[in-house]
């Protein structure tokens, strides 16, 4: 991604289309609410409550550096305009090498465009409106014929003709006019009638002259006048583009006369003239970019619905131009106007905008860095210095306000927040442990003195870890494809900061960042936080509860060296059963388990002795799904460190004896709302095989899969109340996931499980297999059949992989990045495992889990 995020942070914007800014004496004259909004008079007052305001006002809080409140935020605003040498809008227009002016609003109450020189790197252009043109030479005309008997007059027609035809041709000949445009959108739609010469004879009178001297609106002279633009810049030979609004405007638009379909007959009778679909033809993108796909001389903007439209309205909008639309003919425009936080705004969410769709399309495979950068700076840049024969070079920028306003920087300063309230309440705590889930599954760390890390968080300074780290085996091999150069930064997510196992330490998950605040995708926790953020913009959301399962072992000293030798503790060891409760040594564990869980916040709703020797279950409360990992990563530590000390070990090895029942880890999963549950249950079944890579995670999670052991079954089925099936539907939308272990990474598991389910709810997944109300191995494969239960688990994680690799979809939905990293360890793991003898390999994988 550092290519792309480089090229979005430092590509200078040609701004090809804008509006002058108020003077400073007509500024209060004017609703700032309509910053973000396109509604006018009474309806404005509803714009608070829209989704582009929202974010509006949280960015500007955000520069300004105060509450996020609309009062306060304009109190801050009228302090900062009246800044010397215009600073404040400098900085507003940081970033923009040169804006291309429609200056068709009242000149009475507007700085001239070029007094915005002093804004931009570049010298700013005009853009000639045409309506404009044309209502000033009415207001002429009205003078002349002002007094006269109303009747009509063919030469006053004629003479409108003669000089709106010279002063196109003046303008197109005026170096500092860059192009045209036309508001017909406005007026009488986009529906152009073709040229007729024999309208030329249509008369008019001195109150069509009073009337279009304030408005020009007239469905025969509107159109007569386009026309006549399009045939004196095609005669003169001049490529000075000719802009046309369309789609999103004022509430005296006609919506559906805004389509720029309309203009498909007006593009081809003029081949020669290039026209500008601006706007981005919001709500029909889909329909301007077709026209600039087919058409040499058509391009399209994608302007404005920055920041008049949400975010993810903003990025739909983008990735609409890009279905068809080749870059080359994509250019961006502010359309600021009135005032400068209007270009503020607009340059700040469409670097984001880019920065998420782009880097998606990265994630995916669809495009590489290299061409995604390509497709910013023609946005940009490049499309619109072409276009409008500029000819200035490209010189990247330093800075921009955009920096200032990172939502990763900004959310670190509220996650920050968080750390020093929970040092008041637990001032024992002496060190923090700043750790992270790697994709082998083992937790890695870093210690800091808590004075230390209080220092550097609150000097912007954070722990750095070679990229490598993520490419590492158990014993610290580097798998094939990664190397010890370049590093990540560790960023803790306080959010689940809790005691840890240890009197006078205190843990925390980190998720990998670069220095620039980008996140990493193939972070595995980021991973897992990037599908709740998804499906929390299609209204769903989950509730995760874990069940861990461990086995309590004795050491042995074999040869000089501990081992476990496969030997469980048995104290008369059966399911739920009292009498594995008699050991007090074992029950002495057991309640330092509790009392450090309860200490350090985490629920232990029940616990009970399972099947296997030495084996028990701890079940822990629901939480939000990240958070779920997190309190999971520290009670899993809390159990094992407890039993450590004790001289045992606490393991979540699948099978620690061959005779072993098998040890799982199953995850119970709410989902709102309830109603999705079947297309989510069919997204997670039709990826299940794949999934398996990431719930079955080691060969020896295979030992385990067998049927009527209650261990899920071989079979990718589900059943209510079924524990002989993967999926167990419980109850309404909660349902358990049984087809996991304690080998694989929870991050990554869940990451999976909900990123399948929610596709299934965006596809909207049929459903088809049914209910399995008995143990699917136990059946008829005619009965199976009926079912629709005709797929099996893979036998061995090298199966696995090969299932996930050929899933595309699945790795669409987790990012590419994330699912080729983690083939290229779990597949380097496999063949490091297999060298080792399997009673030593057993014994060693037990050590670590």
């Amino acid at each position: 991604m550092d290519a792309l995020i480089h090229a979005i942070n430092t590509t200078s914007i040609i701004d090809h289309h804008a509006h002058n800014l108020l003077l400073s004496s007509d500024v209060d004259d004017h609703d700032f609410m309509a910053a973000t909004s396109e509604a006018t008079g009474p309806a404005l007052k509803f714009a608070s409550s829209t989704l582009s305001h929202l974010r509006a006002l949280k960015q500007l809080s955000e520069v300004l550096k105060c509450e996020p409140n609309w009062e306060t935020v304009k109190g801050a605003l009228r302090m900062k305009r009246k800044e010397p040498g215009n600073a404040w809008a400098r900085k507003c227009f940081q970033g923009i090498e040169t804006v291309l002016m429609d200056d068709g609003l009242d000149p009475s109450s507007v700085f001239p465009y070029d007094w915005h020189d002093q804004l931009t790197r570049s010298r700013c252009k005009r853009i000639v409106r045409i309506e404009k043109v044309a209502e000033n030479i009415m207001t002429d005309q009205l003078e002349q014929y002002r007094g006269r008997a109303p009747r009509k007059h063919i030469e006053i027609r004629e003479q409108i003709m003669s000089r709106f035809t010279a002063a196109i041709e003046e303008a197109i000949s005026d170096p500092e006019v860059a192009g045209f445009k036309s508001v017909i959108c406005y007026r009488v739609g986009l529906k152009i009638p073709a040229f007729d010469d024999s309208a030329s004879v249509v008369p008019l009178s001195v109150e069509d002259l009073e009337r279009f001297s304030r408005r020009l609106e007239d469905e025969r002279l509107n159109p007569d006048l386009v026309h006549l633009t399009a045939k004196v810049i095609e005669r003169s030979g001049s490529k000075k583009p000719f802009q046309f609004h369309t789609g999103l405007g004022d509430n005296d638009i006609d919506l559906g006369l805004s389509n720029p379909s309309h203009l498909q007959p007006f593009i081809e009778s003029y081949p020669e003239v290039r026209i500008v679909l601006l706007h981005a033809s919001y709500p029909f993108t889909r329909e301007a970019g077709y026209l600039a796909s087919v058409y040499k001389n058509c391009w399209l903007d994608i302007g404005e619905v920055f920041p008049m439209v949400s975010q993810y309205g903003q990025e739909k909008v983008i990735e609409q131009a890009l279905e068809l639309c080749p870059s080359e003919k994509l250019t961006w425009s502010t359309d600021g106007h009135w005032f400068p936080e209007t270009y503020l705004l607009a340059v700040i969410q469409i670097r984001e905008g880019l920065r998420r769709v782009l880097g998606t399309c990265i994630e995916r495979g669809s495009l590489t860095s290299t061409e995604a950068v390509k497709i910013v700076q023609d946005i940009l840049f490049h499309t619109a210095n072409q276009l409008y024969e500029l000819e200035l070079p490209l010189v990247p920028i330093t800075s921009t306000v955009l920096s200032d306003i990172s939502p990763s920087k900004a959310s670190w300063t509220k996650n920050l927040a968080r750390l020093q309230p929970f040092l008041d309440q637990e001032p024992s705590v002496q060190f923090l442990r700043l750790q992270w889930l790697d994709y082998t599954n083992t937790l890695r760390l870093r210690i800091l003195p808590i004075k230390q890390a209080l220092r550097m968080f609150s000097e912007g300074r954070f722990v750095g870890i070679v990229e490598a780290v993520l490419g590492i085996l158990q014993p610290d091999i580097i798998c094939p494809g990664f190397s010890a150069t370049d590093e990540y930064i560790m960023y803790p997510q306080f959010a689940g900061l809790r005691l840890g196992s240890r009197k006078g330490y205190a843990t925390v998950q980190c998720e990998f960042q670069r220095s620039n605040w980008e996140e990493v995708p193939s972070c595995p926790r980021t991973s897992l936080r990037k599908q709740i953020e998804k499906a929390g913009t299609h209204g769903v959301e989950f509730l995760v509860g874990f069940e861990i399962e461990v086995v309590f072992m004795s050491k042995e000293i074999k040869d000089g060296e501990f081992s476990y030798g496969g030997v469980p503790i048995d104290e008369g060891h059966a399911w739920s059963s009292a009498r594995a409760l008699h050991s007090d040594d074992l029950m002495d564990v057991i309640e330092t388990i509790f009392e450090k869980l309860e200490r350090a916040g985490l629920t232990l709703e029940q616990f009970h002795p399972e099947s296997s020797a030495g084996q028990f279950e701890f079940i822990l409360g629901p939480l939000p799904p990240v958070l779920a990992v997190d309190a999971l990563v520290a009670a899993k530590e809390i159990i094992q460190s407890a039993a450590a000390n004790a001289g045992m070990r606490a393991t979540l090895f699948p099978k620690p004896a061959p005779q072993a029942i098998g040890t799982g880890a199953h995850i119970h999963i709410s989902l709102t709302p309830a109603h999705y549950w079947e297309m989510f249950y069919a997204g997670v079944l039709k990826h299940l095989r794949a999934i398996a890579a990431f719930s079955y995670s080691n060969d020896a999670s295979y030992e385990r899969v067998a049927d009527g052991v209650w261990a899920g079954s071989t079979w990718i089925a589900w059943g209510t109340q079924n524990r002989e099936t993967p999926l167990r539907r419980i109850e309404g939308s909660h349902f358990e996931i049984r087809c996991v272990d304690g080998l694989s990474n929870p991050y990554l598991v869940l990451a999976a499980i909900i990123g399948a389910g929610l596709q299934g709810i965006l596809d909207e997944e049929p459903l088809e297999m049914k209910d399995c109300p008995n143990d699917p191995s136990t059946i008829t494969a005619k009965e199976r059949e009926e079912l629709g239960i005709t797929e099996q688990f893979p036998e061995s994680i090298s199966e696995a992989l090969s299932y996930l690799e050929a899933d595309e979809q699945l790795q669409h939905v987790l990012s590419k990045p994330a699912v080729d990293t983690y083939l290229t360890v779990k597949r380097a793991e496999s063949e490091m495992l297999q060298k080792m003898e399997p009673v030593k390999r057993r014994s060693w994988l037990i050590e670590r889990y």
